[in-house]
């Protein structure tokens, strides 16, 4: 029997990894001698990069960046096989690098993951893939364009500095200086957000405020956001409120299509095109997912949505081992997921089940796999009955 094991990770308890180490020996447990392999993944989210890393044996490359605010942080991405890169701009720009009482999209800058793209350039890379998720910007991408050699300037000419307060200050846009290697480089954006720029569902008024927007704050950042938008459709002949996905990331996914002609992407197809996941299925039996919490969300760009689509395709079953299920988790059914099962065992607060998260996964396990087990035992004695009869 052959399986394969392809987890996100259980955040803040668990990595995807680790469910890896803990399904191959719960399935020894019960399995006679089982080929078991496992990889690491992510949706195009938080941890992506380190997903990649380790299912391709890449390689990490540091580099000095901006922060958020400026600041200094020492930050990396991944080098892969194939002269191809994977980043993530959370890791530079990303809203964990504040505290909460610095968090003020109007300062904010998306600037150090324009660096890392740099960086990435210089060290020769000609296909870079960069998940956009959890940004602490609202910048429209500015802040990224100019480290990469754009000109955001105002009415008196003046350069701009590359924050969502100077969206409403751009009176022109200067790309002659704009890093030439990017014409000959592939860009992929991973990203599930389908937000325009601009409006009521745009990246200011659907985010800004989880990013430290007060009402009067995403005022002036979508009358920034509006003027950006003019520009762009005036020079460039391109409506941002038309680009689906244009508002992720504070407005970054704007940029990285219209400057640099990025292509928008499924996260986690991206994420199982880079790790090779097709490939990984050859002569597999089933295969085993899961994520800390199910719910409706999972059915949206989400790691067992993935997984499971893809399996359906090769006629692979899917069994998924959950932290929890909320509304709607039972929507992965029509994605090619066979079955669910939880980690908890008995009425128990998040904590609780956080600080025993190893042990409740791998308990768990060897239940899901002796049922499965006893599946298998049935459709053998069914087998055997038809068998006689005939």
């Amino acid at each position: 029997m052959k399986l394969l094991f392809v987890s996100d990770s259980f955040k803040g308890s668990l990595t995807s990894i680790q469910t890896v180490h803990l399904l191959t020996k719960a399935a020894c447990e019960v399995f006679d001698q089982p080929d078991c392999s496992g990889v690491a993944v992510a949706d195009g989210g938080e941890g992506t990069t380190d997903a990649v890393i380790s299912a391709t044996g890449g390689e990490k490359v540091y580099v000095k960046v901006k922060g958020p605010l400026f600041e200094e942080e020492t930050v990396y991405y991944g080098k892969l096989p194939g002269n191809r890169a994977v980043l993530e701009m959370a890791a530079a720009s990303g809203l964990p690098l504040l505290p909460e009482r610095e968090r003020n999209p109007l300062n904010t800058t998306s600037y150090g993951t324009g660096q890392m793209i740099k960086d990435a350039l210089d060290h020769g890379f000609s296909d870079i893939s960069i998940a956009i998720g959890g940004s602490a910007t609202n910048d429209g991408g500015i802040g990224a364009m100019i480290a990469l050699g754009a000109r955001f300037l105002d009415e008196q000419g003046n350069t701009l500095k590359g924050t969502g307060r100077d969206l409403v200050h751009i009176s022109a846009i200067d790309l002659s200086n704009l890093d030439t290697r990017l014409k000959k480089t592939k860009i992929t954006i991973m990203s599930d957000v389908t937000n325009p720029l601009c409006g009521p569902h745009g990246a200011t008024y659907t985010f800004g405020g989880q990013k430290g927007g007060t009402p009067e704050i995403l005022s002036v950042l979508e009358q920034g956001m509006q003027n950006y938008r003019n520009i762009i459709r005036k020079k460039f002949g391109i409506d941002p409120d038309e680009l689906e996905g244009g508002g992720a990331a504070g407005g970054l996914g704007t940029a990285l299509r219209v400057f640099l002609n990025g292509e928008m992407e499924s996260g986690i197809d991206t994420v199982l095109d880079l790790i090779g996941f097709d490939e990984r299925l050859k002569g597999v039996d089933f295969v085993v997912t899961g994520e800390g919490r199910t719910d409706w969300q999972s059915c949206f760009g989400k790691v067992l949505q993935g997984i499971g689509e893809r399996c359906l395709k090769y006629g692979i079953p899917v069994v998924a081992l959950s932290g929890s299920l909320g509304k709607g988790a039972e929507q992965v059914f029509e994605h090619g997921v066979c079955s669910i099962m939880t980690t908890v065992n008995a009425p128990m607060s998040l904590k609780e089940a956080m600080n025993n998260a190893e042990q409740l996964y791998y308990s768990s396990a060897v239940r899901m796999f002796r049922f499965i087990r006893t599946g298998m035992v049935l459709g053998e004695q069914s087998s055997v009955k038809e068998t006689s009869i005939s």
